[in-house]
């Protein structure tokens, strides 16, 4: 039984050790450090977007020790997700691992301060499915650990039991659980933010709440629910496409809406600056209203 506990705490440093060469400090906000992730050799970095507070003079600690500076190359808050460039400094570029199990052996790493620190947990939970953050950031799958998040670890890596990486961790994700965002969000918004800057999101410029359909309706319509408008922001998209105060949104662009939810995954970024029919309940009269999408 020694032994093999000997080995596997073994196995567990030697993950610390080799996933600790593309861990960094970042130095984005006024009190504590936080973490970041080496992505690629060439000195790009994703970190998490609510850890840095500036656009440039970011303080980078690199695990050999020296320190550089950085500057954002694009955020994308509604992942809480933000990418920096080393001012002309390199690194060696993470890992990446894939298929977590639930009760997989998996590490959160962070480096708030000079030297690499871990905390030890497992998978807890896993979606099948994509999901949506409450800022309205589209994630591959939900990847839950009961790993202990500790102060200055958002933005550093979760890896597996031989250092490759899982997942980023974030505090601000969903509160009071722990939630890594998976590798293939890493990679895709990396992609885009390098390439453009920014996500795009589309953007309605309205505030909704869930609502019941009386039943002749729900029956025609064949759904129960639909989007209840109770707030139009001026000059925005809906105010200039003609939406009011008390219209029910029950479709976009052919597409049901049902939930909070289905709204945000019609406004894709491929359909900014697209005329698209939003259909409407109005005093109980069936409307489609065509609208230009706007950006968030």
């Amino acid at each position: 039984m020694a032994s093999a506990l000997t080995q596997l705490s073994d196995a567990l440093a030697a993950a610390v050790e080799e996933a600790g060469k593309s861990v960094v400090r970042v130095e984005g906000r006024r009190r504590m450090a936080a973490s970041g992730i080496m992505w690629r050799d060439d000195g790009i970095i994703v970190t998490a977007n609510h850890v840095v507070k500036r656009d440039e003079g970011i303080g980078v600690g690199l695990p050999d020790g020296q320190k550089s500076q950085a500057s954002v190359v694009g955020r994308d808050a509604s992942t809480d997700l933000a990418v920096l460039r080393l001012d002309g400094a390199t690194g060696v570029a993470a890992k990446l691992g894939e298929n977590p199990q639930v009760g997989h052996l998996a590490l959160a790493l962070g480096r708030p301060g000079h030297t690499v620190q871990a905390t030890l947990g497992i998978v807890s939970a896993l979606g099948t499915e994509a999901w949506r953050t409450p800022m309205g950031g589209q994630v591959d799958r939900y990847l839950q650990t009961d790993v202990v998040m500790y102060p200055g670890f958002s933005g550093g890596p979760l890896v597996d039991s031989t250092g490759r990486v899982l997942g980023l961790n974030s505090s601000a994700l969903v509160r009071g659980v722990s939630v890594a965002l998976p590798v293939t969000t890493l990679s895709s918004v990396v992609d885009t933010l390098v390439a453009h800057g920014r996500v795009r999101r589309g953007y309605l410029g309205i505030s909704t709440q869930p609502v019941r359909l009386p039943a002749p309706t729900a029956e025609a319509l064949a759904q129960e629910t639909g989007l209840l408008i109770v707030g139009v922001e001026p000059d925005s998209p809906a105010d200039q496409g003609g939406l009011v105060l008390g219209d029910a949104i029950v479709g976009v662009d052919g597409s049901r809406v049902r939930h909070h939810d289905d709204l945000l995954a019609l406004l894709s970024g491929d359909r900014v600056g697209r005329k698209v029919p939003v259909r409407i309940l109005r005093g109980g009269q069936d409307h489609t209203i065509n609208l230009t999408i706007g950006e968030r």
